[in-house]
């Protein structure tokens, strides 16, 4: 290989070794995300190029703790590691990365790694949290004893791949390891630590002190229910200027194109069509985007594992073990990648029961709907210490969905018992600070997955229901607006009466349909509909009016009721149908979800009207 010809590199590790800190700080904003032909198992890919010129192209398999695999994230990494995988070409390289602070566990992949016999770098992160805690390790030392070159690296600092970047950058590559392979792989790694690592005595156990509070009995239980609070306050109370100022852009985008256009079928589509529907959507991004910078700060801080430990206890009892809380906390985000976590999920029946409540986890795309009918119903208003009424409400919607999901656990349990008592093991890994350019990479790819979703599925929705609110045109001499003669009129007329008891009109009925393709679309429809049933002008300024106006308070309780149940979108189904192998599952989410809505709704607007 020339020293510019292209390398390929692969990084593998363990979960927790800052693997993806050290891939984001390699390759910046020179990366995509994508999937596996065949198989949802996430591919992240960049590229960077070295002093010298030599391009670099950098794969960051899934996190595994053995080459052994037992789920299907552990079988890519094994198999790309091996030059066996159909959709890769082997790597010119393997960087296996250790964290320095927790070598007992992580050296022993590294040899495992090392004994494909493969080219091979050791990268050695999180130098600078070892010696804080007085662990010193001899990086040269571990190099001769592996027989592959050993670099530290800081993966959040700024220079901290810089040894790795110089390394790779070298010329010729490192040769493919020939030391012997020891048949006790624990000894060995005893063997390395007595060797090469030193623990200054007296040294500060950070760790150890946090844990003696975050894992407290009862203290544990209380900081992470303030942690949560903490996150459904600060997503209404902190996104409400940004907030405000995309929802005037909106609207002065809306003005402008009304003003230049002249009137006519093509300004009623750009205005009453994609700004009312997918423009509303758009501007609920402030809140999606604080939740999610509260979710990927305490994975990057280490405390999710301990959260999942505390709530072991709860859990267990509900048919489930601790284990099963990262899919579901991944599916606030999205129910998609929450289900297809549960593959580290090794028992089957606790597998599937996970995938079948992950969607009652009050996902993104639900915020939307949530947030406007809080806005419309729930005033602004601060209560004792500071709390906002309208982000308890929301902390209280959440909650629901996890009890009644953990309700949902419990009768699987008695319908479906484990085949074996399941028990918790998992590590804790070691505390740290988020970086804010990880968090900031995290962020826009989340940004940018929902920009192309409103750009895509939302404005294809949109655009359809538009085109279904306006055609056929209504008769000579109608005085209704055109929607009631359309065809969205009539199927809205027909749902009717099947929604009647739940308090919703024809117009809510109409927006519920295209809901099902992604539940955030039902506040799209709702705004294309008001749209061209005369409500134009209080649309462009805002859809919260129209609802707090025309609706009562029990219909409003009713909606956001019954999209705390309400059935997943169809990718969701999709994916259920791809991880469990067959549509039976599939039928039984859909169908426990479309009951539990309807008899919550109905319940919910009964006594509510009752209360009014």
């Amino acid at each position: 290989m020339s020293k510019t010809a292209a390398l390929r590199i692969a990084l593998v590790g363990n979960p927790n070794s800052g693997k993806t800190a050290l891939f984001n700080r390699l390759t910046g904003s020179r990366q995509k995300v994508a999937n596996y032909a065949g198989v949802t198992v996430e591919r992240k890919e960049g590229w960077f190029t070295g002093p010298s010129g030599r391009r670099v192209r950098v794969l960051d398999l899934p996190g595994t703790y053995s080459l052994e695999p037992t789920t299907p994230d552990e079988a890519v990494a094994r198999d790309v590691c091996r030059g066996m995988h159909p959709d890769e070409a082997r790597p010119d390289l393997l960087v296996c990365v250790v964290d320095a602070t927790n070598l007992r566990l992580h050296l022993r992949f590294a040899l495992e790694v090392r004994a494909l016999g493969r080219p091979m770098i050791v990268a050695l992160n999180m130098v600078d949290a070892a010696r804080r805690r007085g662990i010193e390790v001899d990086a040269d030392r571990l190099a001769i004893e592996l027989g592959v070159p050993v670099v530290e690296t800081v993966a959040i600092a700024r220079d901290g791949a810089a040894r790795l970047i110089a390394e790779l950058d070298r010329h010729p590559l490192p040769e493919p390891s020939d030391v012997a392979t020891p048949t006790d792989l624990h000894a060995e790694v005893r063997r390395l630590l007595a060797t090469t690592v030193t623990t200054r005595a007296g040294a500060p156990a950070l760790d150890a002190a946090l844990d003696r509070w975050l894992l407290h009995p009862w203290l544990g239980w209380l900081v992470l229910a303030a942690t949560m609070f903490l996150v459904f306050q600060a997503v209404f109370s902190w996104a409400a200027p940004l907030q405000e100022a995309l929802d005037a852009l909106v609207g002065r985008l809306g003005d402008w194109i009304a003003a230049t256009l002249p009137e006519g079928r093509l300004a009623s589509l750009l205005v009453d069509g994609v700004l009312a529907g997918a423009g509303t959507v758009l501007t609920f991004l402030p809140q999606i985007l604080l939740l999610f910078l509260f979710i990927l700060a305490l994975e990057e801080s280490g405390y999710l594992p301990r959260a999942a430990f505390l709530l072991d206890r709860v859990m267990t009892a509900a048919g489930l073990t601790g284990r099963s809380f990262i899919p579901l906390l991944s599916s606030f985000a999205c129910a998609i990648p929450g289900i297809m976590a549960t593959r580290t999920i090794q028992d089957p029946r606790d597998r599937l029961v996970t995938i079948l409540v992950a969607p009652l986890m009050t996902c993104s795309a639900r915020l939307p709907v949530y947030a406007l009918l809080i806005a419309a119903f729930i005033p602004r208003r601060q209560l004792a210490f500071g709390i906002e009424l309208q982000g308890l409400v929301l902390f209280a919607l959440y909650v629901a969905g996890i009890a009644s999901a953990l309700a949902v656990s419990a009768i699987a349990k008695r319908w479906r018992r484990r085949a074996q008592p399941s028990m918790l093991l998992m590590e804790l890994p070691s505390y740290r600070l988020p970086h804010p350019r990880d968090l900031a990479i995290g962020l826009w790819d989340r940004a940018s997955l929902f920009v192309r979703r409103v750009g895509g599925v939302i404005v294809a929705m949109t655009v359809l229901l538009w085109f279904l609110a306006s055609f056929p045109a209504p008769p000579p001499g109608a005085t209704e607006p055109a929607i009631h003669h359309s065809a969205a009129g009539w199927l809205g007329r027909a749902l009717e009466p099947l929604v009647a008891p739940l308090g919703f009109d024809w117009k809510i009925a109409i927006a519920l349909v295209p809901g099902l393709a992604a539940r955030e679309v039902a506040v799209a429809a709702l705004g294309t509909v008001y749209a061209l049933s005369g409500d134009a002008a209080a649309v462009e300024s805002s859809l919260v009016g129209i609802v707090a106006g025309e609706w009562s308070l029990a219909t409003g309780l009713s909606l956001l009721v019954f999209y705390v149940y309400a059935p997943m979108c169809l990718s969701t189904l999709a994916v259920i149908r791809r991880e469990t192998g067959g549509w039976r599952h599939v039928i039984v989410a859909a169908g426990y979800l479309f009951a539990l809505a309807y008899l919550a709704s109905l319940l919910t607007f009964q006594l509510a009207s009752r209360l009014e």
